[in-house]
C-alpha cells in the first residue's frame, strides 16, 4: 500500500501551516470580543491601549478597517467584522490591537473598555420554539415543508392514524463546535499591491475570492496559500474574523500581520453546528412496513437568520420507502454564536432522531431493527423517480450483523456490575461532487505533478492526488507529485461535502488523455524523438514501431521543459438520471454500569458501501475518525450557552471530547461496488458518512442495556437514574 504522502512531514512534525510563516517585520493581531449577547456599542476607550508598549494601532467600530461583506455562489454572505456597532451574540469580535509581539496585543486588548446598551437576549431554543420561522429552500431546492402522499390519501395524519403500529417522540441534539485543533488564524503580507494570506482553509480560491471582495481588489491580486489543514469539519469553509482583519489591518500598515483566536475565542468567534428539536412521527403496519413518515424540524440559527441544519430533509427525505412522506425545517433565530456545516450537516444530527424513532418502531412491534431496516429499505428517495445509481445497503447490514455477533446480542445482558447492551442504525450521505479543475504537468526527469488549488484538512487528498495521477498516467505513485492549497492552481473547490476525491478523480481522468496527447504532438512533430511516426503511450513510454522512451527522454529530446494540460469536470447529465448517495450500517455495544450509571462504549464496527476504495488506509482512518466522532455527538460533546449568552464550556478543559480511552475497538469494513454511474473513477464521498447513524446506534445500545429510551444528545448520567 502506497503511504500517505503527508505522513513523514506530520509524523516529524515538519509540515508547515499557515500560522508557521513569520516573514521579516511581522506584527501581531489579537481579537477583542464582545462581553453581552444582545446590545448596542456605544462607546469604546481605547486611549489606554494606544499608550500600552508595542502597540500600531486599535481598530473598531468607531475606526474601523475598509471592508466590504463578500458574496459567493457556493457560501452566500460572509459575515465581516467591525463594520457597525451591532452585537448580536456573546464573544462577537469588536475590535483589534496590533502590536509588535503577540503578548503585547494581547495584553493591550484586555484594556479595552467597551460600553453597551444592553438589550435583552433569547438564547434559548425551546423558548424560541413558539417564534420558529420557516427555514429558507433546502440545498437542493425544495421548499421547507413538503408532503409526499400516496392516492386517496388527503393528509399525513390520516395516514398516521391509520397505521397498525406508531411512533411520536421528540428529540434534541446540542450545539457543537468544530473543535479543530488548528486555530482559525492567518498571516497577511502585502508586496506591490498584492496580498499573500498563509491561512488554513477548506478551499484557497474561495478565500482568495472572498478577499478580494472584501479589499476591494482585483482577484488576480490575491493569493492564498495553506499547504496543510489542521481540521476545518466545515467550520474553515469561510473566509474568518483573522484573515478579514489581519488583512486589512496589513494593508494598513504596510507590515505582514499574523492574527490568531485564542481557544476560547475559537468557541464563540467562529461558527457552530446548530442545536435542534426534532419531532418523529412514524407508522407501519403489523409486518414492519411503514405506511406514514412525519418528521418536524427546528434549528437554531442565528439573529440574522442565515445557516439552518437541514435535519428532516437530509434523513427522512430519502432514507426509507413510504407512501406517506411530510417534513417540515423551521429556524429559531437566538443571539448565539454563527452557524454553518459541520461534518455531515442536517445528517448526523437528523439521524440521531429518526435512527432512534426506527429503534422505538422495531421495539412496538418486536421486531429485530436490523430486520425492520432491511424491510424498508429505499429503492429512490420517496416521491422521486430517480433510483438510485448503486446502493448495497442490505449487505452492509448482512455482513455487518454477521461479524458483530448481532444474532448473539441478547445472550449477553451483563457482565459483573456492568449492564450490556447492541444498538444498530443506517447511515447515508449524498454522493456529491464540486466542479473542479487539475493541472498534469509531465517534466524531462520522468516525474508529473498533479495541482489543484483545493484543500487536504487531513482527509489524505494530497495522497488520492498521487495515487490517481499514477493510474492516469501509468507509472509508479512515487514518480507523482501533487500540490495543492495554493489559490493560483486551478480552481478544485471546497474540500466539503465528502465531494474531493471523486470531484479531482474526475477532473484528472478528463486531464490524463489531454496531457497523453500533448506528449505525442511533441514526440512526432517537428524535431520530436519520433518525428511523422505513429506511436502509442503506455506506462510511462512513448512506443514507435518498435522503439521506445519514457516520456522525460521525449521532452529532453525536444529540448521542452514540460508538457502541460488541464482537465474540468463538473456534475452533469448523470445528475439527471439517477440519485447518488454512499450507505452504511453502524453496529455498537455499549456497557452501562448498574450502579452509577456511567455509560462506555466498548466495541463498534462500520460497514460501508462508498463505491471505489481509493486508500485503503486513508479510508479506514477517515471512517474511524466519523465514527470516533459520533461517539463524542453521543456521550460527550454538547456547547452549553448560559442565559448570558456566554459559552460555560468554551474550552478544551471542559468541552468533552473522546481520549483513547473512551474508544477501545472500531472496526471497518467496505464492500466495493465501483460505482461509475457517478464519477469515471468509481468513488463516492467517504468522509462524512461515518458520522452518520453513530449517535442513535449508541442511544439504542443504552436503551437495550438500561430499559431508558434517551431522546437528547449527549446522554448524561441523570439522563439513567431511575
Amino acid at each position: 500500500m502506497t503511504m500517505r504522502t503527508d505522513a513523514p512531514l506530520k509524523t516529524s512534525g515538519a509540515a508547515r501551516y499557515g500560522l508557521d510563516v513569520t516573514p521579516p517585520g511581522t506584527v501581531y493581531g489579537y481579537v477583542v470580543t464582545s462581553t453581552i449577547a444582545h446590545g448596542e456599542i456605544t462607546a469604546m476607550d481605547v486611549a489606554a491601549v494606544r499608550a500600552a508598549p508595542g502597540v500600531l494601532a486599535v481598530y473598531t467600530p468607531f475606526d474601523p478597517l475598509p471592508l466590504r461583506t463578500p458574496m459567493s455562489p457556493l457560501l452566500g454572505e460572509t459575515w465581516v467584522p467591525l463594520q457597525d456597532t451591532e452585537v448580536t451574540y456573546y464573544g462577537q469580535p469588536v475590535g483589534f490591537v496590533v502590536a509588535e509581539t503577540f503578548e503585547q496585543a494581547r495584553d493591550a486588548a484586555l484594556l479595552v473598555e467597551v460600553t453597551y446598551d444592553r438589550r435583552p437576549a433569547r438564547t434559548s431554543l425551546h423558548a424560541g420554539l413558539a417564534d420558529a420561522l420557516d427555514a429558507p429552500p433546502s440545498l437542493h431546492g425544495e421548499p421547507p415543508t413538503l408532503q409526499v402522499l400516496a392516492d386517496g390519501v388527503e393528509s399525513i395524519e390520516d395516514a398516521l392514524a391509520a397505521s397498525a403500529v406508531r411512533v411520536d417522540a421528540t428529540y434534541e441534539t446540542a450545539t457543537q463546535n468544530h473543535a479543530a485543533m488548528e486555530p482559525h488564524s492567518a498571516v497577511a503580507v502585502w508586496e506591490d499591491g498584492r496580498l499573500t494570506l498563509y491561512s488554513g482553509t477548506q478551499g484557497s480560491d474561495l478565500q482568495a475570492a472572498q478577499l478580494a471582495q472584501a479589499l476591494d481588489v482585483e482577484p488576480a491580486r490575491v493569493r492564498a496559500v495553506n499547504p496543510f489543514v489542521g481540521g476545518a469539519f466545515g467550520g474553515k469553509g469561510h473566509a474568518g474574523v483573522s484573515a478579514f482583519l489581519g488583512a486589512a489591518a496589513a494593508r494598513d500598515l504596510g507590515r505582514p500581520v499574523k492574527a490568531a483566536l485564542t481557544r476560547e475565542q475559537v468557541f464563540t468567534a467562529t461558527a457552530t453546528r446548530p442545536a435542534t428539536v426534532q419531532r418523529l412521527r412514524i407508522g407501519a403496519d403489523a409486518d414492519g412496513r411503514l405506511t406514514a413518515l412525519a418528521h418536524d424540524s427546528w434549528s437554531s440559527t442565528t439573529a440574522t437568520p442565515s445557516f439552518v441544519e437541514p435535519t428532516s430533509h437530509g434523513t427522512s427525505r430519502e432514507w426509507y420507502t413510504t407512501p406517506n412522506l411530510a417534513i417540515t425545517q423551521k429556524m429559531v433565530p437566538l443571539h448565539v454564536p454563527p452557524t454553518t456545516f459541520m461534518r455531515a450537516p442536517g445528517e448526523a444530527p437528523g439521524s440521531f432522531a429518526l435512527e432512534s424513532a426506527m429503534d422505538e418502531l422495531a421495539v412496538a412491534l418486536g421486531m429485530d431493527p436490523v430486520e425492520l431496516r432491511l424491510r424498508n429499505s429505499s429503492i429512490a428517495p420517496p416521491g422521486r423517480d430517480l433510483q438510485w445509481s448503486s446502493k448495497h445497503l442490505d449487505e452492509c447490514f448482512t455482513l455487518g450483523a454477521q461479524r458483530f455477533g448481532w444474532a448473539q446480542r441478547h445472550r449477553r445482558r451483563g457482565d459483573g456490575d456492568w449492564l450490556v447492551g447492541y444498538g444498530t442504525a443506517t447511515a447515508m450521505f449524498p454522493a456529491l461532487r464540486f466542479p473542479c479543475a487539475v493541472r498534469i504537468t509531465l517534466r524531462p526527469d520522468d516525474t508529473a505533478e498533479v495541482a489543484t488549488s483545493g484543500a487536504d484538512p487531513g482527509t489524505g487528498l494530497r495522497t488520492v492526488l498521487s495515487l490517481f495521477g499514477a493510474e492516469a498516467l501509468a507509472i509508479p505513485p512515487e514518480r507523482v507529485e501533487a500540490a495543492l492549497g495554493d489559490s493560483t492552481l486551478p480552481p478544485g473547490g471546497m474540500s466539503g461535502g465528502s465531494t474531493a476525491t471523486a470531484s479531482v478523480g474526475s477532473a484528472i481522468a478528463v486531464g490524463a488523455p489531454a496531457v497523453i496527447d500533448a506528449l505525442v504532438a511533441v514526440a512526432t512533430g517537428p524535431g520530436g524523438l519520433f518525428a511523422g511516426r505513429e506511436v502509442a503511450y503506455a506506462d510511462g513510454r512513448v512506443f514507435a514501431e518498435g522503439d521506445s522512451a519514457t516520456f522525460g527522454e521525449v521532452l529532453r529530446a525536444a529540448g521542452r521543459d514540460e508538457v502541460t494540460a488541464i482537465g474540468t469536470s463538473a456534475p452533469g447529465e448523470e445528475m439527471t438520471k439517477h440519485s447518488f448517495s454512499s450507505f452504511g450500517a453502524q453496529f455498537c455495544e455499549v456497557r452501562v454500569h448498574r450502579w452509577t450509571r456511567e455509560v462506555r462504549m466498548s466495541r463498534m464496527l462500520g460497514v460501508f458501501d462508498a463505491g471505489r476504495i481509493i486508500h485503503e488506509q486513508a479510508a479506514r482512518s477517515q471512517i474511524m475518525g466519523g465514527m470516533i466522532w459520533g461517539v463524542s455527538a453521543a456521550l460527550h460533546e454538547g456547547l452549553e450557552i448560559e442565559e448570558s449568552g456566554r459559552p460555560a464550556n468554551g474550552d478544551f478543559a471542559s468541552y468533552l471530547i473522546p481520549v483513547n480511552a473512551d474508544i477501545p475497538t472500531v472496526d471497518v469494513e467496505f464492500v466495493r461496488y465501483p460505482d461509475t454511474l457517478h464519477n469515471p473513477v468509481g468513488a463516492r464521498g467517504l468522509g462524512e458518512i461515518a458520522v452518520v447513524g453513530v449517535a442513535a446506534a449508541v442511544a439504542n445500545a443504552v436503551y437495550d442495556a438500561t430499559g431508558i429510551r434517551v431522546r437528547r444528545i449527549p446522554i448524561v448520567l441523570e439522563d439513567l437514574l431511575e
